[in-house]
């Protein structure tokens, strides 16, 4: 089984969530979260979940867990197909259990960038 690969998702306006969160973070924990996600890709989802790096929230979303001193950061994800998979968007973690909320947006921006897709896909020759 291939690593993964991450990438960000950009919305059709422009957006892109987990850039722009990322550029609000500390730079510390700004590193560290980036420094996560590249281990993930470096050693695959296997080691990952042992090292808890990455955890399964529902069918869909998994989500990427940093941390630095008390700053929880979390990144929201999906599998799209063989080893590619696009990070939603990010947030700083205050509670015990991820919000519903945040689990929701990342569900919402799926299905946007499904629906992105299968546009683009339509153009292919």
């Amino acid at each position: 089984m291939k690593n993964p690969k991450f990438e960000f998702y950009t919305r059709p306006n422009g957006r892109t969530e987990f850039q722009e969160f990322l550029d609000e973070l500390p730079k510390k924990d700004k590193e560290k979260l980036l420094t996560v996600i590249a281990s993930i890709q470096e050693h695959g989802l296997l080691v990952s979940q042992r090292m808890e790096w990455v955890k399964k929230l529902d069918e869909e979303i998994f989500e990427i867990r940093s941390k630095v001193s008390s700053n929880i950061q979390r990144a929201l994800y999906f599998h799209v197909v063989d080893n590619r998979y696009v990070i939603t968007h990010g947030f700083t973690k205050k509670t015990q259990k991820t919000p519903k909320a945040q689990i929701e947006h990342a569900k919402q921006l799926k299905v946007e960038f499904e629906k992105e897709e299968n546009k683009n896909d339509n153009y292919k020759i």
